[in-house]
């Protein structure tokens, strides 16, 4: 009762900040608490000129930290809001006004458990970066190496738990009430949200995920990450090489200190590839602020709190999804759908493939550097409702960082289209693993699985022998006939000759396979 009183409290106040800058329609399109939001439209302003998405981007920026992120966040909801709402929330900038050098200090000499001066030889009290969670300084270390330290905002942890009650107390409300939004799966998106978050707010954790991403890209000539300095980082304190580059958004910048654009353009698109396809781990908040381009020209990203994990189902998934759009197959495009389980069965597998076309071909009807995949993915999670197919939070994500990609990528040269330059380096990787030698190898690879586990199944049939055969010693001594079995009775021995005959065809097999 207290938490609902609390919440109704919270709720209503912002539902008067989104009335005074006429944002109420996520609400609204909730249908939740419909009372309230009409007594919230007495602090209505007048009309505002603007787009909604920049009312609700202007709504949510005043509110605080965790509006700026769930602003973020609900950007790759074009199956929930509009597509003009996404792409304005996208834009959302998530910048706060800086805490002080001093709260700084002191945060990093209480969680390192060092005065600064022993860290560090100098530190630079004005940040050169503050964002909603964490602002980020330039410092030197005591054995002379150039730094950025990221700093959490204090309080913000507790500030972030208050909120995120709040937004979960919504989305139980909403899948109460609305029944027809429980498909999107409000609660389980909170819990996504808050999952990120509470990563972000470890800096530990960050700095993981950039060691991780490094590793990947280890032999990579072109795409490095920076060094952890993990001796200087811990929760609330990241310490990491400091990257002297052109940030990748500035074109006229990257040409003038004599880099090819489109070389660069080109790293950036095998990057990604590798980072999805190949690792299942990617940057996923790669703006044109969060890479750079080094001397040599590596691109180096930065800001590691939100990364992508996806499993190699689907992957799978993405790679016909991508090659069988490019070639305009939406029979095809259907058929990925259906076997990867995102439509109900018992939908129309020729009507889904005209709604593919109807998503596609005003797309593909463009020239190549117009086309968009990532608005094409969306256009696709679109259709859920139609085909009443459930909401993949995994793809939402990277969506998002698809969009984030194709604009890095118009700013490098806006006549070339990203995906264009990934296409071969996907086609490759389906032949890799889907190709028929693939399937075999897997088919021989379980097997061969199964062959590994026979002393563990003998076993388990000698159990069952033994006790089988007690049965009947004891059926036998009963005055009662007994019937004729219907099927034979195999011995023990039997029962491991034909085990040992199929370990002997799955060794064959392997042999020729390999």
């Amino acid at each position: 009762m207290l938490r609902a009183l609390r919440n109704s409290w919270r709720l209503l106040r912002m539902a008067v900040s989104f009335a005074r800058h006429d944002a109420l329609f996520p609400l609204e399109t909730l249908g939740i608490a419909p009372a309230l939001i009409a007594w919230a439209r007495l602090f209505a302003r007048r009309r505002d000129p603007r787009r909604p998405g920049e009312r609700l981007a202007a709504a949510l920026q005043e509110m605080g930290p965790s509006f700026i992120k769930l602003g973020q966040a609900l950007s790759t909801r074009a199956d929930l809001l509009s597509e003009g709402v996404a792409a304005d929330l996208a834009r959302l900038q998530d910048h706060l006004p800086a805490f002080s050098g001093a709260e700084a200090r002191r945060t990093i000499e209480s969680e390192l458990g060092q005065p600064i001066d022993a860290l560090f030889t100098s530190f630079d009290d004005e940040p050169v970066a503050a964002a909603s969670i964490a602002q980020v300084h330039f410092a030197v270390t005591t054995d002379g190496r150039d730094v950025a330290v990221k700093v959490l905002r204090p309080g913000i942890e507790k500030a972030f738990e208050r909120d995120l009650d709040l937004f979960y107390w919504m989305a139980e409300l909403v899948e109460r009430t609305q029944p027809r939004f429980r498909r999107l799966k409000p609660v389980d998106s909170v819990r996504a949200f808050a999952d990120v978050v509470r990563v972000e707010m470890d800096l530990r954790m960050e700095a993981a995920a950039a060691e991780e991403l490094g590793l990947n890209f280890v032999d990579d000539p072109g795409y490095r990450a920076p060094a952890i300095d993990w001796d200087r980082t811990a929760q609330r304190v990241l310490t990491l090489e400091r990257i002297d580059g052109i940030p990748i958004g500035d074109r006229d910048a990257i040409v003038a200190a004599g880099h090819d654009p489109d070389v660069v353009m080109k790293i950036c698109a095998e990057a990604f590839f590798y980072q999805v396809f190949r690792d299942g781990f990617f940057h996923a908040d790669m703006h044109g602020g969060n890479a750079f381009v080094d001397r040599e020209g590596r691109i180096v990203p930065v800001d590691f709190g939100i990364m992508g994990r996806i499993d190699e189902d689907t992957r799978g998934y993405l790679a016909e999804l991508l090659v069988a759009f490019l070639r305009r197959d939406y029979r095809a495009v259907a058929e990925v759908q259906f076997r990867a389980g995102y439509v109900p069965p018992d939908q129309s597998l020729e009507m889904f493939a005209q709604a593919c076309r109807s998503i596609g071909e005003p797309i593909f009807g463009k020239p190549s550097h117009d086309i968009s995949i990532a608005r094409l993915l969306a256009q696709l999670l679109r259709v859920t409702e139609q085909f009443e197919m459930a909401v993949q939070p995994q793809l939402l994500l990277l969506q998002k960082t698809m969009l984030m990609a194709e604009g890095m990528g118009t700013k490098l040269n806006p006549k070339v289209n990203i995906w264009e330059l990934a296409r071969p380096l996907i086609e490759e990787w389906m032949r890799t693993h889907f190709g028929p030698r693939a399937t075999v190898g897997r088919a021989v690879e379980d097997i061969a699985q199964a062959v590994r586990r026979l002393p563990r199944l003998i076993d388990s049939l000698h159990l069952v022998v033994e006790r089988e055969r007690r049965i009947a010693e004891r059926a036998a001594a009963l005055p009662l006939p007994v019937s004729g079995r219907l099927w034979p009775r195999f011995g023990f021995a039997e029962v491991v000759a034909v085990l040992a005959l199929i370990a002997a065809i799955v060794a064959t097999a392997a042999a020729w396979w390999h």
